[in-house]
Protein backbone atom coordinates (compact mmCIF):
# COMPACT_ATOMS: atom_id res chain seq x y z
CA UNK A 1 0.00 0.00 0.00
CA UNK A 2 1.55 3.31 -1.08
CA UNK A 3 1.52 6.47 1.06
CA UNK A 4 -1.40 8.19 -0.71
CA UNK A 5 -3.57 5.06 -0.50
CA UNK A 6 -2.82 4.71 3.22
CA UNK A 7 -3.71 8.37 3.85
CA UNK A 8 -6.93 8.03 1.86
CA UNK A 9 -7.92 5.13 4.10
CA UNK A 10 -7.32 7.24 7.22
CA UNK A 11 -9.30 10.14 5.74
CA UNK A 12 -12.26 7.96 4.78
CA UNK A 13 -12.34 6.41 8.25
CA UNK A 14 -12.31 9.81 9.96
CA UNK A 15 -15.13 11.18 7.78
CA UNK A 16 -17.22 8.02 8.19
CA UNK A 17 -17.13 8.54 11.96
CA UNK A 18 -18.89 11.85 11.39
CA UNK A 19 -21.45 10.20 9.12
CA UNK A 20 -19.96 11.43 5.84
CA UNK A 21 -19.02 9.62 2.68
CA UNK A 22 -16.06 11.29 0.94
CA UNK A 23 -15.57 11.11 -2.79
CA UNK A 24 -12.42 9.40 -4.04
CA UNK A 25 -11.09 12.50 -5.82
CA UNK A 26 -11.71 14.58 -2.66
CA UNK A 27 -9.82 12.16 -0.40
CA UNK A 28 -7.00 11.95 -2.94
CA UNK A 29 -6.75 15.74 -3.01
CA UNK A 30 -6.60 16.01 0.80
CA UNK A 31 -4.05 13.18 0.97
CA UNK A 32 -1.80 15.01 -1.51
CA UNK A 33 -2.03 18.21 0.52
CA UNK A 34 -1.01 16.62 3.83
CA UNK A 35 1.53 14.11 2.49
CA UNK A 36 4.58 16.41 3.11
CA UNK A 37 3.62 16.81 6.79
CA UNK A 38 4.65 14.70 9.78
CA UNK A 39 2.37 11.93 11.03
CA UNK A 40 1.15 14.04 13.96
CA UNK A 41 0.45 17.05 11.74
CA UNK A 42 -1.43 14.83 9.27
CA UNK A 43 -3.82 13.60 11.96
CA UNK A 44 -4.38 17.15 13.19
CA UNK A 45 -5.17 18.41 9.69
CA UNK A 46 -7.54 15.53 8.93
CA UNK A 47 -9.44 16.28 12.13
CA UNK A 48 -9.54 20.04 11.50
CA UNK A 49 -10.71 19.64 7.90
CA UNK A 50 -13.39 17.14 8.94
CA UNK A 51 -14.66 19.55 11.60
CA UNK A 52 -14.83 22.43 9.11
CA UNK A 53 -16.69 20.26 6.60
CA UNK A 54 -19.20 19.35 9.30
CA UNK A 55 -19.77 23.08 9.99
CA UNK A 56 -20.67 23.64 6.33
CA UNK A 57 -24.09 22.01 6.92
CA UNK A 58 -24.11 20.03 3.68
CA UNK A 59 -27.48 19.17 2.16
CA UNK A 60 -26.32 15.54 1.73
CA UNK A 61 -23.66 13.62 3.69
CA UNK A 62 -21.45 13.36 0.61
CA UNK A 63 -18.17 15.29 0.69
CA UNK A 64 -16.86 16.54 -2.63
CA UNK A 65 -13.57 18.17 -3.50
CA UNK A 66 -14.98 21.73 -3.37
CA UNK A 67 -16.00 21.10 0.25
CA UNK A 68 -12.45 19.99 1.08
CA UNK A 69 -10.95 23.07 -0.62
CA UNK A 70 -13.23 25.36 1.38
CA UNK A 71 -12.46 23.52 4.62
CA UNK A 72 -8.69 23.78 4.07
CA UNK A 73 -9.02 27.52 3.48
CA UNK A 74 -11.06 27.94 6.67
CA UNK A 75 -8.70 25.74 8.68
CA UNK A 76 -5.76 27.88 7.57
CA UNK A 77 -7.41 30.87 9.26
CA UNK A 78 -7.86 29.08 12.59
CA UNK A 79 -6.94 31.33 15.50
CA UNK A 80 -8.01 34.54 13.81
CA UNK A 81 -10.97 36.67 14.77
CA UNK A 82 -14.03 36.77 12.52
CA UNK A 83 -12.97 40.07 10.91
CA UNK A 84 -9.36 38.93 10.36
CA UNK A 85 -8.47 37.31 7.05
CA UNK A 86 -5.07 36.26 5.74
CA UNK A 87 -5.62 37.67 2.25
CA UNK A 88 -8.25 39.90 0.71
CA UNK A 89 -8.72 42.13 -2.31
CA UNK A 90 -10.47 45.47 -1.82
CA UNK A 91 -12.33 47.10 -4.68
CA UNK A 92 -11.43 50.67 -5.62
CA UNK A 93 -15.12 51.53 -5.30
CA UNK A 94 -15.20 50.32 -1.70
CA UNK A 95 -12.20 52.26 -0.37
CA UNK A 96 -13.37 54.45 2.53
CA UNK A 97 -13.18 58.21 2.02
CA UNK A 98 -12.03 60.60 4.77
CA UNK A 99 -12.01 64.37 5.06
CA UNK A 100 -9.75 66.51 7.20
CA UNK A 101 -11.59 68.62 9.77
CA UNK A 102 -9.40 71.61 10.62
CA UNK A 103 -11.26 72.46 13.83
CA UNK A 104 -10.66 68.99 15.29
CA UNK A 105 -7.31 68.47 13.56
CA UNK A 106 -8.20 64.93 12.57
CA UNK A 107 -9.63 62.87 9.71
CA UNK A 108 -13.26 61.81 9.84
CA UNK A 109 -15.28 59.60 7.47
CA UNK A 110 -16.69 61.57 4.56
CA UNK A 111 -20.47 62.18 4.68
CA UNK A 112 -22.38 59.41 2.89
CA UNK A 113 -25.70 61.17 2.48
CA UNK A 114 -25.58 60.79 -1.30
CA UNK A 115 -24.47 57.80 -3.32
CA UNK A 116 -21.24 58.30 -5.23
CA UNK A 117 -21.45 58.22 -9.02
CA UNK A 118 -18.87 57.57 -11.71
CA UNK A 119 -19.99 60.72 -13.48
CA UNK A 120 -19.82 63.02 -10.48
CA UNK A 121 -21.43 66.46 -10.19
CA UNK A 122 -19.40 69.57 -11.18
CA UNK A 123 -18.38 70.37 -7.60
CA UNK A 124 -16.77 66.91 -7.24
CA UNK A 125 -13.67 68.22 -9.07
CA UNK A 126 -13.09 71.11 -6.69
CA UNK A 127 -13.91 68.89 -3.70
CA UNK A 128 -11.25 66.25 -4.40
CA UNK A 129 -8.59 68.87 -5.11
CA UNK A 130 -9.48 70.70 -1.90
CA UNK A 131 -9.26 67.49 0.13
CA UNK A 132 -5.86 66.68 -1.39
CA UNK A 133 -4.70 70.18 -0.49
CA UNK A 134 -5.92 69.91 3.12
CA UNK A 135 -4.26 66.53 3.53
CA UNK A 136 -0.93 67.93 2.32
CA UNK A 137 -1.38 71.18 4.25
CA UNK A 138 -1.88 69.52 7.63
CA UNK A 139 1.15 67.24 7.36
CA UNK A 140 3.32 70.03 5.92
CA UNK A 141 2.28 72.38 8.71
CA UNK A 142 3.36 69.78 11.28
CA UNK A 143 6.77 69.16 9.71
CA UNK A 144 9.86 70.12 11.67
CA UNK A 145 11.16 72.44 8.97
CA UNK A 146 8.32 74.82 9.78
CA UNK A 147 9.69 75.23 13.28
CA UNK A 148 13.33 75.95 12.40
CA UNK A 149 15.53 77.18 9.57
CA UNK A 150 19.08 78.41 9.20
CA UNK A 151 19.01 81.25 6.68
CA UNK A 152 16.21 83.27 5.09
CA UNK A 153 14.81 81.83 1.88
CA UNK A 154 15.89 78.22 2.43
CA UNK A 155 13.47 75.35 2.92
CA UNK A 156 15.77 73.04 4.86
CA UNK A 157 18.25 73.40 7.68
CA UNK A 158 18.27 74.18 11.38
CA UNK A 159 18.20 77.42 13.32
CA UNK A 160 15.87 79.57 15.37
CA UNK A 161 13.63 81.24 12.79
CA UNK A 162 10.26 79.74 12.04
CA UNK A 163 8.96 79.21 8.51
CA UNK A 164 5.38 80.28 7.92
CA UNK A 165 3.11 78.75 5.31
CA UNK A 166 1.35 81.49 3.36
CA UNK A 167 -1.84 81.31 1.36
CA UNK A 168 -2.64 83.12 -1.88
CA UNK A 169 -4.93 85.56 -0.11
CA UNK A 170 -1.97 86.73 2.00
CA UNK A 171 -0.05 87.65 -1.16
CA UNK A 172 -2.92 89.34 -2.93
CA UNK A 173 -3.37 91.71 0.00
CA UNK A 174 0.06 93.29 -0.56
CA UNK A 175 2.35 94.30 -3.43
CA UNK A 176 5.61 93.08 -1.92
CA UNK A 177 6.61 90.22 0.36
CA UNK A 178 9.94 88.49 0.96
CA UNK A 179 10.66 84.92 2.06
CA UNK A 180 7.30 83.63 0.89
CA UNK A 181 6.69 79.92 1.44
CA UNK A 182 3.42 78.53 0.13
CA UNK A 183 1.77 75.25 -0.76
CA UNK A 184 -0.23 75.28 -3.97
CA UNK A 185 -1.43 73.43 -7.04
CA UNK A 186 0.86 73.85 -10.05
CA UNK A 187 -1.40 74.70 -12.98
CA UNK A 188 -1.72 76.68 -16.22
CA UNK A 189 -4.73 78.98 -16.03
CA UNK A 190 -3.63 80.71 -19.26
CA UNK A 191 -1.68 79.21 -22.15
CA UNK A 192 2.03 79.02 -21.37
CA UNK A 193 1.75 80.72 -17.95
CA UNK A 194 2.02 78.78 -14.72
CA UNK A 195 0.17 79.61 -11.52
CA UNK A 196 0.03 78.37 -7.95
CA UNK A 197 -3.50 77.82 -6.74
CA UNK A 198 -5.00 77.09 -3.33
CA UNK A 199 -8.55 77.33 -1.90
CA UNK A 200 -8.13 81.11 -1.42
CA UNK A 201 -7.14 82.01 -4.98
CA UNK A 202 -4.34 81.82 -7.56
CA UNK A 203 -1.13 83.73 -8.25
CA UNK A 204 1.08 83.78 -11.37
CA UNK A 205 4.62 82.45 -10.86
CA UNK A 206 8.02 82.96 -12.46
CA UNK A 207 10.11 79.78 -12.82
CA UNK A 208 12.94 81.25 -14.91
CA UNK A 209 15.59 81.02 -12.14
CA UNK A 210 14.03 78.34 -9.96
CA UNK A 211 16.10 75.60 -8.32
CA UNK A 212 14.14 72.34 -8.44
CA UNK A 213 14.46 69.63 -5.80
CA UNK A 214 14.23 65.90 -6.55
CA UNK A 215 11.04 64.63 -8.18
CA UNK A 216 8.98 64.86 -11.35
CA UNK A 217 7.10 68.18 -11.37
CA UNK A 218 3.95 68.11 -13.48
CA UNK A 219 0.92 70.29 -13.93
CA UNK A 220 -1.64 68.98 -11.48
CA UNK A 221 0.73 68.28 -8.58
CA UNK A 222 1.03 70.26 -5.35
CA UNK A 223 4.34 71.99 -4.70
CA UNK A 224 6.04 73.78 -1.86
CA UNK A 225 7.48 77.03 -3.25
CA UNK A 226 9.83 79.59 -1.71
CA UNK A 227 10.50 82.99 -3.25
CA UNK A 228 9.67 86.71 -3.42
CA UNK A 229 6.36 88.31 -4.32
CA UNK A 230 6.65 91.39 -6.50
CA UNK A 231 3.98 93.30 -8.45
CA UNK A 232 1.47 90.46 -8.56
CA UNK A 233 3.95 87.68 -9.45
CA UNK A 234 5.67 85.15 -7.19
CA UNK A 235 9.26 84.74 -8.35
CA UNK A 236 10.14 81.26 -7.12
CA UNK A 237 13.71 80.65 -5.97
CA UNK A 238 13.27 77.08 -4.74
CA UNK A 239 10.54 74.57 -5.43
CA UNK A 240 9.99 71.14 -3.94
CA UNK A 241 7.31 68.69 -2.95
CA UNK A 242 5.42 68.66 0.36
CA UNK A 243 7.47 66.72 2.93
CA UNK A 244 6.70 62.99 3.13
CA UNK A 245 5.50 61.34 6.31
CA UNK A 246 5.87 57.87 7.77
CA UNK A 247 2.68 55.84 7.82
CA UNK A 248 2.82 55.41 11.59
CA UNK A 249 2.75 59.20 12.06
CA UNK A 250 -0.14 59.61 9.60
CA UNK A 251 -2.28 56.88 11.16
CA UNK A 252 -2.23 58.71 14.47
CA UNK A 253 -4.75 61.16 13.02
CA UNK A 254 -7.16 58.39 11.95
CA UNK A 255 -7.32 56.50 15.23
CA UNK A 256 -8.22 52.80 15.21
CA UNK A 257 -10.85 53.15 12.49
CA UNK A 258 -10.28 51.09 9.33
CA UNK A 259 -8.92 53.70 6.89
CA UNK A 260 -7.69 51.03 4.48
CA UNK A 261 -10.86 49.22 3.49
CA UNK A 262 -12.35 45.76 3.80
CA UNK A 263 -15.01 44.30 6.11
CA UNK A 264 -13.16 44.86 9.39
CA UNK A 265 -14.22 47.89 11.46
CA UNK A 266 -10.72 48.27 12.90
CA UNK A 267 -7.42 48.52 11.05
CA UNK A 268 -5.92 45.06 10.51
CA UNK A 269 -2.49 46.67 10.46
CA UNK A 270 -2.66 46.51 14.27
CA UNK A 271 -3.69 42.84 14.50
CA UNK A 272 -1.34 40.78 16.69
CA UNK A 273 -2.72 37.51 15.33
CA UNK A 274 -2.01 38.50 11.74
CA UNK A 275 1.42 39.89 12.64
CA UNK A 276 2.41 36.57 14.22
CA UNK A 277 1.07 34.65 11.24
CA UNK A 278 2.98 36.92 8.87
CA UNK A 279 6.30 36.44 10.69
CA UNK A 280 5.73 32.70 11.03
CA UNK A 281 5.49 32.18 7.26
CA UNK A 282 8.68 33.56 5.69
CA UNK A 283 8.12 31.54 2.50
CA UNK A 284 4.73 33.08 1.73
CA UNK A 285 4.94 35.18 -1.41
CA UNK A 286 2.93 37.28 -3.84
CA UNK A 287 3.64 37.07 -7.59
CA UNK A 288 3.17 40.09 -9.88
CA UNK A 289 3.06 39.84 -13.67
CA UNK A 290 2.16 42.68 -16.07
CA UNK A 291 1.17 42.74 -19.75
CA UNK A 292 -0.31 39.24 -19.78
CA UNK A 293 -1.15 38.98 -23.49
CA UNK A 294 -3.35 35.90 -23.57
CA UNK A 295 -3.65 36.13 -27.37
CA UNK A 296 0.12 35.61 -27.73
CA UNK A 297 1.19 31.97 -28.04
CA UNK A 298 4.63 32.78 -26.63
CA UNK A 299 3.19 34.58 -23.60
CA UNK A 300 0.79 31.71 -22.92
CA UNK A 301 3.64 29.22 -23.06
CA UNK A 302 5.68 31.25 -20.57
CA UNK A 303 2.64 31.67 -18.30
CA UNK A 304 2.23 27.90 -18.42
CA UNK A 305 5.83 27.45 -17.27
CA UNK A 306 5.30 29.99 -14.48
CA UNK A 307 2.10 28.38 -13.22
CA UNK A 308 3.42 24.83 -13.46
CA UNK A 309 6.58 25.87 -11.64
CA UNK A 310 4.67 27.45 -8.75
CA UNK A 311 2.28 24.50 -8.50
CA UNK A 312 4.94 22.77 -6.40
CA UNK A 313 5.39 25.82 -4.14
CA UNK A 314 2.05 27.66 -4.15
CA UNK A 315 2.24 31.40 -3.35
CA UNK A 316 -0.47 33.27 -1.47
CA UNK A 317 -1.61 34.98 -4.67
CA UNK A 318 -0.66 35.49 -8.29
CA UNK A 319 -1.55 38.96 -9.57
CA UNK A 320 -1.90 39.15 -13.35
CA UNK A 321 -2.15 42.64 -14.83
CA UNK A 322 -3.42 43.58 -18.27
CA UNK A 323 -3.71 44.33 -21.01
CA UNK A 324 -4.83 40.76 -21.50
CA UNK A 325 -4.78 41.06 -25.27
CA UNK A 326 -1.97 42.34 -27.49
CA UNK A 327 -4.55 43.00 -30.17
CA UNK A 328 -7.59 44.93 -28.98
CA UNK A 329 -9.76 44.60 -32.10
CA UNK A 330 -11.63 41.45 -31.01
CA UNK A 331 -13.23 41.80 -27.59
CA UNK A 332 -15.07 38.48 -27.69
CA UNK A 333 -11.94 36.66 -28.84
CA UNK A 334 -10.56 37.40 -25.38
CA UNK A 335 -13.30 35.23 -23.87
CA UNK A 336 -11.80 32.09 -25.38
CA UNK A 337 -8.35 33.15 -24.17
CA UNK A 338 -9.55 33.39 -20.59
CA UNK A 339 -11.11 29.97 -21.04
CA UNK A 340 -7.73 28.61 -22.15
CA UNK A 341 -6.11 30.15 -19.07
CA UNK A 342 -8.76 28.47 -16.92
CA UNK A 343 -8.07 25.11 -18.53
CA UNK A 344 -4.38 25.54 -17.81
CA UNK A 345 -4.97 26.49 -14.19
CA UNK A 346 -7.40 23.63 -13.62
CA UNK A 347 -4.47 21.21 -14.01
CA UNK A 348 -2.52 22.92 -11.20
CA UNK A 349 -3.85 21.02 -8.21
CA UNK A 350 -1.96 22.76 -5.39
CA UNK A 351 -2.54 26.24 -6.82
CA UNK A 352 -6.28 25.55 -6.93
CA UNK A 353 -6.26 24.74 -3.22
CA UNK A 354 -3.96 27.45 -1.89
CA UNK A 355 -3.47 30.34 -4.33
CA UNK A 356 -5.77 33.22 -5.25
CA UNK A 357 -5.60 34.52 -8.82
CA UNK A 358 -6.13 38.29 -9.04
CA UNK A 359 -6.83 39.89 -12.43
CA UNK A 360 -6.13 43.65 -12.62
CA UNK A 361 -7.28 45.16 -15.93
CA UNK A 362 -5.49 47.92 -17.82
CA UNK A 363 -7.24 50.89 -19.39
CA UNK A 364 -6.96 49.10 -22.76
CA UNK A 365 -8.97 46.08 -21.64
CA UNK A 366 -12.72 45.77 -22.28
CA UNK A 367 -15.15 47.09 -21.47
CA UNK A 368 -14.56 50.36 -19.60
CA UNK A 369 -13.39 53.85 -20.48
CA UNK A 370 -9.81 55.05 -20.12
CA UNK A 371 -10.50 56.52 -16.67
CA UNK A 372 -9.33 55.37 -13.24
CA UNK A 373 -10.56 53.74 -11.16
CA UNK A 374 -12.00 51.30 -13.66
CA UNK A 375 -14.28 48.29 -13.06
CA UNK A 376 -13.06 44.68 -13.30
CA UNK A 377 -13.00 42.56 -16.44
CA UNK A 378 -16.68 41.70 -17.08
CA UNK A 379 -17.81 38.26 -16.00
CA UNK A 380 -19.23 37.79 -19.50
CA UNK A 381 -15.63 37.70 -20.76
CA UNK A 382 -13.77 36.03 -17.89
CA UNK A 383 -16.61 33.84 -16.57
CA UNK A 384 -15.20 30.58 -17.94
CA UNK A 385 -11.93 31.22 -16.13
CA UNK A 386 -13.80 31.75 -12.87
CA UNK A 387 -15.68 28.46 -13.35
CA UNK A 388 -12.50 26.48 -13.92
CA UNK A 389 -10.49 28.27 -11.24
CA UNK A 390 -12.91 29.34 -8.47
CA UNK A 391 -10.20 31.27 -6.59
CA UNK A 392 -10.13 33.87 -9.37
CA UNK A 393 -10.78 37.45 -8.21
CA UNK A 394 -11.78 39.98 -10.86
CA UNK A 395 -10.29 43.14 -9.39
CA UNK A 396 -10.63 46.83 -10.12
CA UNK A 397 -7.80 49.05 -11.29
CA UNK A 398 -6.37 50.19 -8.98
CA UNK A 399 -7.11 47.73 -6.19
CA UNK A 400 -5.90 47.22 -2.64
CA UNK A 401 -4.53 43.95 -1.28
CA UNK A 402 -4.22 43.01 2.37
CA UNK A 403 -1.99 40.10 3.31
CA UNK A 404 -1.97 39.75 7.11
CA UNK A 405 -0.85 43.23 8.23
CA UNK A 406 0.66 44.18 4.86
CA UNK A 407 -1.09 46.92 2.86
CA UNK A 408 -0.48 46.83 -0.89
CA UNK A 409 -1.73 49.10 -3.69
CA UNK A 410 -1.73 47.71 -7.24
CA UNK A 411 -2.22 49.97 -10.26
CA UNK A 412 -1.87 48.98 -13.92
CA UNK A 413 -1.18 52.28 -15.67
CA UNK A 414 1.61 53.86 -17.71
CA UNK A 415 2.24 56.11 -14.75
CA UNK A 416 6.04 56.33 -14.97
CA UNK A 417 5.83 57.13 -18.67
CA UNK A 418 3.16 59.79 -18.22
CA UNK A 419 4.96 61.53 -15.37
CA UNK A 420 8.18 61.69 -17.41
CA UNK A 421 6.29 62.90 -20.48
CA UNK A 422 4.48 65.68 -18.62
CA UNK A 423 7.17 66.93 -16.25
CA UNK A 424 8.14 70.58 -16.63
CA UNK A 425 11.64 69.91 -15.31
CA UNK A 426 13.35 66.60 -15.95
CA UNK A 427 16.09 65.74 -13.43
CA UNK A 428 19.57 66.05 -14.92
CA UNK A 429 21.00 63.27 -12.78
CA UNK A 430 19.95 60.56 -10.37
CA UNK A 431 17.98 57.33 -10.67
CA UNK A 432 14.55 57.71 -12.27
CA UNK A 433 12.94 55.28 -9.82
CA UNK A 434 13.93 57.49 -6.89
CA UNK A 435 12.40 60.59 -8.48
CA UNK A 436 9.26 58.64 -9.33
CA UNK A 437 8.88 57.19 -5.84
CA UNK A 438 9.51 60.58 -4.23
CA UNK A 439 6.78 62.10 -6.38
CA UNK A 440 4.12 59.53 -5.42
CA UNK A 441 5.08 59.42 -1.75
CA UNK A 442 5.19 63.21 -1.34
CA UNK A 443 1.95 63.79 -3.26
CA UNK A 444 0.11 61.01 -1.43
CA UNK A 445 -1.73 59.87 -4.56
CA UNK A 446 -1.39 57.67 -7.63
CA UNK A 447 -2.55 60.56 -9.83
CA UNK A 448 -0.30 63.63 -9.31
CA UNK A 449 -1.16 64.83 -12.82
CA UNK A 450 -3.64 67.06 -14.58
CA UNK A 451 -6.90 65.13 -15.24
CA UNK A 452 -6.42 65.58 -18.99
CA UNK A 453 -3.11 63.72 -18.85
CA UNK A 454 -4.35 61.13 -16.36
CA UNK A 455 -8.19 60.95 -16.34
CA UNK A 456 -9.75 60.00 -13.01
CA UNK A 457 -13.24 59.79 -11.57
CA UNK A 458 -13.42 62.78 -9.23
CA UNK A 459 -15.84 61.15 -6.80
CA UNK A 460 -13.53 58.17 -6.25
CA UNK A 461 -10.27 59.98 -5.64
CA UNK A 462 -9.94 58.07 -2.34
CA UNK A 463 -9.20 54.93 -4.37
CA UNK A 464 -6.03 56.61 -5.66
CA UNK A 465 -4.89 57.84 -2.25
CA UNK A 466 -1.53 56.82 -0.78
CA UNK A 467 -2.13 58.45 2.60
CA UNK A 468 -1.32 56.96 5.04
CA UNK A 469 1.43 55.25 3.08
CA UNK A 470 0.96 51.53 2.33
CA UNK A 471 3.75 48.99 2.69
CA UNK A 472 4.02 48.38 -1.05
CA UNK A 473 2.99 50.25 -4.20
CA UNK A 474 2.95 48.09 -7.33
CA UNK A 475 2.88 49.85 -10.70
CA UNK A 476 2.42 48.10 -14.04
CA UNK A 477 4.24 50.26 -16.59
CA UNK A 478 5.87 48.81 -19.75
CA UNK A 479 9.08 50.74 -19.02
CA UNK A 480 12.06 49.10 -17.31
CA UNK A 481 11.26 47.37 -14.04
CA UNK A 482 12.61 48.71 -10.76
CA UNK A 483 12.07 48.84 -7.02
CA UNK A 484 13.06 51.40 -4.42
CA UNK A 485 12.07 52.39 -0.89
CA UNK A 486 10.97 55.79 0.37
CA UNK A 487 9.68 56.47 3.91
CA UNK A 488 9.48 52.70 4.61
CA UNK A 489 7.20 52.29 1.57
CA UNK A 490 8.46 50.07 -1.24
CA UNK A 491 7.61 51.35 -4.72
CA UNK A 492 8.13 48.95 -7.59
CA UNK A 493 7.37 48.79 -11.28
CA UNK A 494 6.75 45.28 -12.55
CA UNK A 495 7.66 46.07 -16.16
CA UNK A 496 6.29 44.25 -19.18
CA UNK A 497 6.30 40.43 -19.05
CA UNK A 498 6.78 39.91 -22.81
CA UNK A 499 9.03 42.95 -23.42
CA UNK A 500 11.44 42.09 -20.58
CA UNK A 501 12.12 38.54 -21.76
CA UNK A 502 9.42 37.29 -19.38
CA UNK A 503 10.54 38.82 -16.10
CA UNK A 504 8.24 39.30 -13.11
CA UNK A 505 8.39 40.30 -9.45
CA UNK A 506 8.03 38.23 -6.27
CA UNK A 507 7.24 39.93 -2.96
CA UNK A 508 7.90 38.28 0.42
CA UNK A 509 5.75 40.04 3.05
CA UNK A 510 7.48 38.60 6.12
CA UNK A 511 10.71 40.52 5.44
CA UNK A 512 9.29 42.98 2.87
CA UNK A 513 11.77 42.06 0.15
CA UNK A 514 11.30 42.05 -3.63
CA UNK A 515 12.88 39.36 -5.77
CA UNK A 516 13.45 39.66 -9.52
CA UNK A 517 12.46 36.48 -11.35
CA UNK A 518 12.39 35.40 -14.97
CA UNK A 519 11.17 32.47 -17.05
CA UNK A 520 14.34 30.98 -18.59
CA UNK A 521 14.67 30.42 -22.32
CA UNK A 522 14.50 26.84 -23.47
CA UNK A 523 18.07 27.10 -24.76
CA UNK A 524 19.45 28.16 -21.35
Amino acid sequence: MNEITRLKSQISSRFSIGGFQIRSDASTFLAQQIQPLSETERKTWITNVANHVQSQNLAQPIVERKHIEQAIKEASNTGLDDAETVFQVISAFEVPSFVYVEEKKKFLPAPTSTKLQLLGPPDAKSNYLRERYLMLWQKTHRHEMFSQRSTPGTITGTGKSKLTLRKVENLLSTSKMNDVVMLGLLTQLTEGRFYLEDPTGSVPIDLSTTAFSAGLFCEGCFVLACGKFRDGTLKIEEIGFPPPELAASSRAFFGSVNSWGGPSKTLLKNSRNLAELEKGNPDHSLIFVSDCWLDSAEVMEKLKQLLKGYDDFPPVAIVLMGPFGKQQDNVYGLKSRFQMLGELLSTCEKLKAQTDLVLVPSCDDPAAANILPRPPIPNAIAGELVKRYPRTILATNPCRLQYCTQQIVVCRADLVTKLCRNTIHFPKQGHLEEHFARTLISQGTLAPLHPIAFPTHWSYDAALSLYPLPDLVVIGDPCQAFQTTEQDCTVMNVGSFPKSKFAFKVYYPSNRTVEDSQIPDEDD
